[in-house]
């Protein structure tokens, strides 16, 4: 992978780009892989410092476990989507373990954490693009957490089914009940006993292909 074609895309990407050093931006190519992940791979767990991750193609799902092995989704990464909580020696007042797996086939640049950190630490610029990135991510967070403690599960599922719908531009949501109700933060009982209320009440037609969404309409006035 030539430098060259690092810089062309962190041209488009970085905000504070042309702001920075030529030797800075040359230290952070010189610092980047591009590395491509199968579905179901591990990217980072809480044990390491994996970098900046900026997602070329295809999806990362971020979440975080208990120490009985549930785990829930706090957000997910499309392409063109960067990730600075897989950075913990950048944003050292992340006190909580993350973890980051391959949801799809993906492509993805890595930029070595202690050499973000360094051109971060002497640029301020670098610094607020790093902490509003975070910041951003921490209100994807939020949500999710306001959803799990607020929201009733009819409520959530509409919410989970129609963003799914908006994000693929499909009726069809490709998911098994195991995966929504792994994003959703719940359990498969729940989740199937709810689409089978969505489909009784022609919502929703479920199959072995996933969850077609039959009426958008009353599916929104559940999220009200």
């Amino acid at each position: 992978m030539l430098e060259t074609d690092f810089e062309s895309v962190y041209k488009e990407t970085f905000p504070f780009w042309e702001d920075i050093t030529e030797a800075e931006r040359e230290h952070i190519c010189s610092n980047s892989m591009k590395k491509n992940y199968q579905k179901g791979t591990n990217i980072h767990d809480s044990s390491e410092c994996s970098g900046v991750i900026f997602v070329r193609s295809g999806c990362l799902r971020v979440y975080m476990m208990s120490d009985n092995g549930k785990d829930i989704t706090l957000y997910r990464l499309h392409s063109g989507d960067m990730c600075m909580l897989s950075a913990t020696c950048v944003l050292k007042t992340i006190t909580f373990d993350v973890f980051i797996d391959a949801e799809e086939d993906s492509c993805c640049y890595m930029i070595s954490g202690p050499a973000f950190m360094k051109v971060s630490d002497n640029n301020p610029k670098v610094k607020i693009f790093s902490l509003e990135t975070a910041v951003s991510r921490f209100s994807d967070v939020m949500w999710v957490m306001q959803q799990i403690l607020f929201m009733s599960m009819d409520k959530r599922l509409a919410i989970f089914l129609l963003d799914e719908s908006s994000r693929t531009n499909s009726d069809i949501i490709s998911f098994t009940h195991e995966q929504i109700a792994r994003y959703m933060g719940s359990a498969r009982e729940v989740v199937s006993r709810m689409l089978k209320y969505f489909a009784n009440e022609g919502f929703v037609e479920v199959s072995r292909k996933g969850v077609k969404i039959l009426d958008k309409k009353r599916l929104r006035e559940l999220t009200l």
